[in-house]
């Protein structure tokens, strides 16, 4: 476990970093965000064949691309190739509603009660209804990554365009764009805007009235997932270095790294038990981490299907459902 002493050095080198030179102008040569160790996102390690049998059940699926689980309406949505499948969380064996989509979805998110599916390829971000799943789209120039709602406004990450699209009404309203180096994903945490860049390895505040991109902070050696928690931070995993970064956001400041080794990956965050689920694709298991304290503990781990790059949380029960993109089911687990 990393002591607070360590957790505390980090705190004052990021901030160093900020005070060193974080500039808007993204030309500037003294603004040490610019300075990538590797100028290439970070994927997903590749899985070894599991060493153990995957805890919990496995429900047969085709590659899973994007997982997310909707409490209020009991909804456990499964990416696949061309399908957002919709499953029953209480009934997991009946047959899911299959809803069409234009092609591989990048990332599920339940945000405003709607269940958001980003479609890079395609250039749209499909609005899903839940549980019946009526579809309509947004149409976006360029590749979108990842979108949430704000209030009757959708924010979307254009990772070509290094933008974050603003929706009203289902019309482009604004477009807000800053020093990034690709917009991969847009969350809000504690009433505050925080877009990630994986290949800046950094994330960034997001002033969306004003319009404009604030301060930028470094999340580690090779950021590739993040998700905002109940406490009004944004949990990243830097996959490269195998950390969990903790920052809050208002304002935007790096209170916790903590080494996850192991490949890790996809992560998912269960508000109602303050747990951060994060998988580990080199060893496939995924482990559950306490996140209410001045660093995570340890509370679960399991073994799981080969390649688990996705999860998600189906909070009433507590069960974590791991998707396998290797084509080896979808996992659910009760802790």
């Amino acid at each position: 476990m990393r002591s607070s002493a360590t957790v505390g050095t980090g705190v004052v080198l990021v901030c160093a970093l900020v005070l060193s030179g974080c500039s808007s102008k993204s030309g500037d040569s003294t603004d040490t965000l610019q300075v990538v160790a590797d100028p290439v996102a970070a994927t997903a390690p590749v899985s070894p064949q599991p060493a153990a049998a995957p805890a919990g059940t496995v429900i047969a699926s085709p590659e899973v691309t994007a997982l997310a689980a909707d409490p209020a309406t009991g909804t456990l949505a499964v990416a696949v190739p061309d399908a957002v499948l919709l499953y029953r969380a209480a009934d997991l064996a009946a047959a899911p509603l299959r809803v069409p989509v234009a092609g591989r979805v990048a990332q599920l998110r339940v945000s405003g009660g709607v269940l958001l599916a980003t479609l890079p390829a395609a250039g749209q971000v499909a609005r899903i209804t839940l549980p019946g799943g009526e579809v309509s789209t947004l149409t976006v120039a360029g590749q979108p990554a990842g979108a949430v709602t704000e209030g009757d406004r959708t924010l979307v990450a254009v990772r070509d365009r290094k933008a974050v699209d603003v929706f009203t009404g289902g019309q482009l309203t604004k477009t807000i764009e800053g020093q990034l180096y690709s917009a991969d994903d847009v969350l809000q945490a504690g009433g505050n805007t925080v877009v990630l860049d994986e290949l800046r390895t950094a994330v960034f505040s997001v002033d969306v009235d004003g319009g404009t991109m604030a301060e930028g902070l470094r999340a580690g050696d090779g950021a590739t997932n993040a998700v905002a928690d109940s406490f009004g931070r944004v949990l990243v995993v830097d996959t490269r270095a195998g950390a969990l970064l903790a920052f809050s956001t208002g304002p935007l400041l790096l209170r916790q790294r903590y080494p996850v080794p192991g490949g890790a990956y996809g992560l998912a965050y269960d508000a109602q038990r303050a747990l951060a689920w994060v998988t580990l694709t080199e060893r496939n298991e995924v482990v559950g981490f306490d996140v209410r304290g001045g660093e995570p503990v340890e509370k679960y781990r399991f073994p799981t299907v080969r390649q688990p790059d996705s999860v998600t949380v189906e909070e009433r029960s507590g069960r974590v459902v791991v998707g396998s993109a290797a084509g080896e089911g979808v996992q659910v687990i009760q802790p």
